[in-house]
């Protein structure tokens, strides 16, 4: 497989980080963040995880090594409690306005940039293959303008074992791709396997990978004995369009009055009401769809329907769906047992 194509000799160049993200979808970039702020940050996130179980109490916090007894996924409501409690970190969203980041995407883009607020951290348990997240595009749950940017970065070294993300080079300029539902961060799987495309690199705290919302990804399997802890910051041009959805915070349902409850005055809270942005609403033709295959799946016993049944029991707003949905879980458990 080929390495990413490195861009860190040309950071300062703006017309030339736009070419190649044009061409190819991605940036690579070296050591745009500070070492000391992630590992401050994943250490704060490690002291919570550790509370809840998710890591080893006979060995070194620092090592982060899983205790697969605490196993648990996106959305499960077991994973969301603990996540709410690390989405509550100030210094979590400080991380997205760090300026290296936002210089960066303003010389590339050329004018100011909106960081959206829903930030999104991952923590992705080592021997668990089956949940490593599936090809897919970020457009379809971000929308807005298809001229989104997910800035993505470890929160320490990623080698090999560790996974990281693969991009389909190139894989940005041919629309929406026929998916299904799928386990795994996202719940949905791109059918096009983009064979000859993929590019990855191992990864070193502090080095940022940015890719376009259309862009095809995915995830390497953790098979390591660590826990893989990462963010999602996306960003696009204030004068795009943005949906409501990445206004809003990502450890759903809860609300920013929660999140900003211990934040000290004069943070950053609502930041992005500054700007007089135009919120477009979803075109909800790819949800509809997921849910609809979902449906046929689960009742045909397929269990890598379950992510998406969990995604519409946790945050759908038709009561019916959501039943629906509860019932086809409970099916599936049936049938596991």
């Amino acid at each position: 497989m080929k390495a990413f194509l490195d861009s860190t000799d040309v950071l300062m160049d703006g017309p030339e980080l736009a070419a190649r993200m044009d061409r190819d979808g991605y940036l690579f970039l070296r050591n745009l963040m500070p070492e000391d702020v992630l590992e401050d940050l994943r250490m704060r996130f490690l002291r919570i995880v550790s509370d809840a179980g998710w890591v080893k109490h006979d060995t070194a916090l620092e090592d982060g090594l899983a205790d697969l007894k605490g196993f648990c996924v996106e959305p499960e409501p077991e994973y969301m409690q603990i996540y709410h409690h690390m989405y509550q970190l100030r210094e979590f969203h400080e991380i997205q306005h760090h300026p290296n980041l936002v210089r960066m995407f303003e010389r590339m883009l050329g004018e100011d940039v909106l960081p959206h607020p829903r930030l999104i951290g991952r923590t992705i348990f080592p021997q668990r293959d089956a949940f490593t997240t599936p090809p897919h595009q970020d457009f379809i749950p971000i929308q807005g303008t298809p001229d989104t940017y997910t800035a993505w970065f470890p929160l320490t070294d990623v080698p090999n074992e560790l996974g990281g993300l693969q991009i389909a080079s190139g894989s940005h300029r041919s629309g929406v791709y026929d998916f299904k539902p799928a386990l795994g961060a996202g719940g949905l799987e791109v059918l096009d396997p983009l064979d000859g495309t993929w590019v990855n690199s191992p990864f070193e705290q502090g080095d940022v990978l940015v890719f376009h919302s259309m862009a095809v990804h995915k995830g390497l399997p953790n098979k390591s004995s660590r826990l893989r802890m990462s963010m999602d910051a996306r960003y696009q041009k204030v004068s795009d369009p943005v949906a409501p959805g990445s206004l809003n915070p990502h450890s759903q349902p809860h609300t920013w009055e929660e999140i900003y409850e211990n934040w000290p005055e004069g943070s950053r809270q609502y930041y992005w009401k500054q700007w007089a942005l135009e919120v477009v609403e979803y075109d909800t033709q790819y949800h509809e769809k997921r849910d609809r295959l979902a449906f046929e799946m689960a009742e045909a016993g397929d269990k890598t329907a379950r992510s998406t049944l969990q995604r519409i029991l946790a945050r759908d707003a038709d009561p019916a769906k959501q039943r629906r949905a509860a019932e086809l879980i409970a099916k599936l458990d049936e049938m596991a047992t």
